[in-house]
């Protein structure tokens, strides 16, 4: 049987978008608005939805290119106070493999006539699936570094 691992994770990445806070929480509460950021040009999406409430459950399955494992995405909301802060537990599969969990807090602060984000996410990365557990973590932290900038294009309207 193969050795069980499990690599704690936290980081915190901070964003500052020059928009108001309405239209940087829009692009999380709407789903149209979030399927243009979240996610990758390579990321073929076998299926998405996203229950934005309190209790509510996002997916968001799909490949690296047409023949890559299948990356599974569920998130349930745990918490939301509009414009303020959103909490959504998540889980990871790839290839029906359980490759992590993770509690992720944002929080949305204005600043001027813009906003601040504070993303912090604790997870959890089991068995290597994503590569050992410390690369394992790095990635996600770069991953959702790269999810942030590609918000801020899009708000930005690029």
């Amino acid at each position: 049987m193969p050795a069980l691992t499990q690599t704690h994770a936290t980081f915190v990445l901070e964003r500052e978008y020059p928009v108001p806070v309405a239209r940087v929480w829009q692009a999380f509460a709407d789903p149209e608005v979030k399927a243009r950021w979240f996610g990758s040009e390579d990321f073929v999406e076998v299926e998405r939805t996203d229950d934005f409430r309190v209790g509510g459950v996002s997916t968001d399955d799909g490949r690296r290119g047409a023949d890559g494992p299948l990356s599974q995405f569920r998130a349930t909301y745990t918490d939301i106070v509009e414009h303020r802060r959103i909490v959504y537990s998540y889980d990871m599969w790839l290839d029906g493999v359980h490759a992590s969990t993770s509690i992720t807090t944002l929080l949305f602060e204005p600043i001027g006539t813009g906003t601040r984000l504070t993303f912090t996410e604790q997870g959890v990365h089991l068995d290597g699936v994503h590569g050992p557990g410390p690369e394992a973590a790095a990635g996600r932290e770069e991953g959702t570094g790269f999810l942030m900038d590609q918000l801020g294009a899009v708000l930005a309207g690029g």
